[in-house]
């Protein structure tokens, strides 16, 4: 007879004391780098100056980033495993498309329009990072997808959950869009985000 695995069988084995500190380390460079980004922009932060902030040397740089657009990516692929995190706590009786709705509101809600507008034009300083970007929705639609299948776990919902994701990322990236191209007064992120996710529902019951 096989044996049953437990919970504790299957959990990830602890993390060491060279593992966390490497973590926190990497961590540390890539706050202080984001602080020079915003304070003296992209193009203007060299790799020594984060590498002294840090207080470590430019070789020890790169065995934790290949690069300054490493550190922008690293900011995002946190705040994505954040967002999915908590995706994975919502109850399976939830509807998904509401509940990823209300997730993604929720999260983009949390930064004034200050830090997403350093954020945006951090991005597109660099050629590169703007096309990682647009490969990255891709990539996300796909971790997005994965994230709901281990919430709403029945087979059948596969098909409505691939809509989901690609829906809620195509909402996503309107909402940015627009955010981005207004003049005036400007209005938060989420609530652009809010009425992008009403015009997929309203769209969808017609």
């Amino acid at each position: 007879m096989s044996k049953i695995s437990s919970s504790a069988d299957s959990a990830p084995p602890p993390e060491g004391l060279r593992e966390r500190k490497r973590r926190e380390t990497r961590r540390r460079i890539a706050e202080v780098a984001q602080g020079l980004f915003m304070a003296h922009g992209y193009a203007a932060t060299t790799l020594d100056d984060i590498a002294a902030q840090a207080g470590i040397s430019r070789r020890t740089f790169f065995s934790y980033f290949k690069s300054k657009d490493d550190i922008i990516l690293y900011w995002r692929d946190a705040d994505t495993a954040a967002l999915l995190a908590e995706l994975l706590k919502t109850s399976p009786d939830a509807e998904p498309l509401e509940a990823i709705r209300d997730l993604m509101v929720a999260h983009i809600g949390r930064f004034t329009t200050e830090q997403m507008t350093v954020v945006d034009n951090l991005m597109r300083s660099s050629e590169s990072l703007l096309a990682r970007k647009q490969a990255f929705y891709a990539e996300q639609e796909v971790m997005l997808f994965d994230a709901l299948c281990q919430v709403w776990r029945h087979p059948e919902h596969r098909a409505k959950l691939r809509i989901v994701a690609m829906v809620s990322v195509g909402a996503m990236r309107l909402a940015l869009q627009a955010w981005r191209e207004q003049t005036g007064n400007r209005k938060p992120a989420a609530k652009y985000l809010l009425e992008a996710f009403d015009m997929v529902r309203t769209g969808l019951s017609q």
